[in-house]
């Protein structure tokens, strides 16, 4: 089935999963559109691979909806081939050869491209004799990505695929990503701790704090929208109602927030300075988080981990 432009690739309505009396994810509500490579962050236990289990038909909700590519994860054999999947271990099965993969891919995918993978496997080096559990953790990484690709999926879906790369290994496996995304015509979903990741690769992001989802959108937007305001310290205490404090601190006399408005920055009556995706994403966590206020700037390691 030819992708449809204007089909939501991901829509859930009031989603919530959960473990006896553990929220895994509390009433996710959002449509994500086609054509987008979409970064999904936020700290351990968020509830990010939660979601993208049930993106992938693993697990059941336990109320809401969710529909993957205007149908229910995993429905049939004809979905399951939609989405191309890739767990944050790579899984592949170290008694196996790299060929023996490519056998399986292609007796259990209707649509696989054997072309796509055997030039793939030969552009990355790897040899076809060679079993999985000998190769190194970036060559395991390439192999499940082409796995995953070459089923020609509409939609990948990527859970902290990259964590345990080295920086090299890393690099390989996003510029393989982005390939692939180019050359599928695909969507993407690429759950990671790592913000560079989701700076250079993602155009639309998602963060996900305590089980719900904290802001969405189009990166562009999103920072469009978004500013650090830097004023006297006590000014920004009480701000005007078109603006939602975000994360705020005070540094001697001067204080710094972190504020969402559809004000133009040049109407706003204190100086403003651009924002980091990186300051964004710690500022909502932070709020989410409801503890002390962390200093606008804090590093994305120091928030996500």
């Amino acid at each position: 089935m030819p992708p449809n432009d204007f089909q939501p690739v991901l829509q859930a309505k009031g989603l919530t999963k959960r473990y006896g009396r553990r929220m895994a994810l509390t009433d996710c509500t959002l449509t994500i559109p086609p054509g987008r490579v979409i970064g999904l962050v936020g700290p351990n236990g968020a509830g990010k691979s939660t979601l993208l289990q049930l993106a992938c038909g693993l697990i059941a909700p336990t109320s809401g909806s969710l529909s993957v590519l205007g149908s229910p994860p995993a429905s049939n054999a004809a979905h399951l081939a939609r989405v191309g999947f890739v767990a944050q271990d790579t899984p592949v099965y170290a008694s196996f050869t790299v060929a023996d993969h490519l056998r399986m891919g292609a007796r259990l995918n209707p649509s696989w491209d054997q072309a796509l993978a055997e030039r793939r496997i030969a552009q990355i080096g790897l040899n076809l004799a060679q079993k999985a559990g000998r190769l190194s953790g970036g060559q395991r990484a390439q192999l499940a990505l082409t796995i995953a690709a070459a089923k020609r999926p509409e939609l990948l879906i990527f859970d902290e695929p990259a964590a345990a790369l080295d920086p090299l290994a890393r690099n390989g496996f996003l510029h393989t990503l982005m390939e692939f995304v180019a050359e599928l015509g695909a969507s993407a979903v690429l759950s990671s701790h790592l913000l560079s990741d989701v700076e250079r690769v993602c155009d639309y992001l998602i963060v996900l704090c305590d089980s719900r989802v904290q802001v969405v959108g189009d990166v562009p937007d999103l920072l469009a929208s978004h500013h650090l305001v830097v004023a006297p310290r006590g000014e920004l205490d009480r701000l005007p109602a078109e603006m939602d404090l975000i994360r705020i601190e005070h540094i001697d006399g001067y204080s710094r927030a972190i504020v969402r408005t559809t004000t133009p920055s040049e109407q706003i009556p204190w100086t403003v300075e651009p924002i980091t995706l990186e300051e964004l994403v710690l500022g909502y966590m932070t709020r989410a988080a409801g503890g002390p206020t962390a200093p606008v700037g804090a590093t994305a390691g120091e928030g996500l981990r």
